[in-house]
This record gives C-alpha cells, structure tokens and sequence, in this order.
C-alpha cells in the first residue's frame, strides 16, 4: 500500500509542479524558408531569435521569450529559432551579424530587432510589435 501512496504523492507533485510552470508560447520551430514565407503570407506574428547554444545571452533570451510569449497573450505568435551555428547564410540574408538577434515581423512588415539585449522589457516590447 505505501508503493501505491508514494506513488501518487509523485504524481500529485508533478502535476502541481507542470501547472506552477509558465505556459509555452503558440508555435516554436527550428528556421525553414517555406514555412517563414507561408507565416508572413499568413499575416503572423513572427520572431526570429538568432540563437547559438553557447551564448549565455540568448540563453536570457530565450528564457524570456518563453515567460513573456504565452499561448493567451500572443495565440498566433510563431518564434522560428536560427541556428548561428549552422545557417551562416540564413542569419546574414537578413542583415544580422552576430548572435542574440532578435527580428520581430507582423507578416512581411519588419517591426523591429534587437542585439545581444537581454532586457526583459525591451524583449517584451519587439514581441508586442509583432501584433501591431
């Protein structure tokens, strides 16, 4: 009996642990040119986070991204991630040159971009001006 009462303390845990955290934003996806051109097509709100796995700033950015893009505030948001690393070619077709670049698009219309910020609110606000 304590196995089953253990277990679902463990459970009940969980799932008061997955509900305390944040929610996820609506849609993030690794970079693809046909699915960036359909989103802006579409009239989306876009963002496209320049990011390398060893910068610790787009790891605040990231992690900031994640808090303030929640499925109720930006339900048709998309975050496509470009990997500097590895999409050399993507990045500097538009116009960025270095990590932690951040490019917020309402459709095709460039709303705004920010480098190697992590300032929560500036964040906040290039994600606001993908919906406006």
């Amino acid at each position: 009996m304590s196995f089953f009462r253990a277990a679902a303390v463990a459970l009940a845990t969980s799932i008061t642990v997955s509900a305390a955290m944040p929610a996820q934003a609506a849609e993030f996806a690794p970079f693809d040119r046909a699915q960036f051109e359909a989103a802006q097509a579409q009239g989306r709100p876009i963002l496209l986070d320049v990011h390398a796995w060893w910068c610790p700033v787009c790891g605040s950015q990231a992690r900031t991204i994640k808090r303030v893009a929640t499925p109720e505030a930006y339900p048709k948001l998309i975050v496509f991630r470009i990997n500097y690393d590895t999409q050399k070619d993507v990045w500097r077709s538009f116009g960025v040159r270095k990590q932690a670049t951040l490019i917020a698009f309402h459709g095709k219309r460039e709303t705004g971009r920010i480098a190697y910020m992590t300032d929560k609110v500036k964040i906040a606000d290039l994600i606001a001006s993908t919906d406006r």
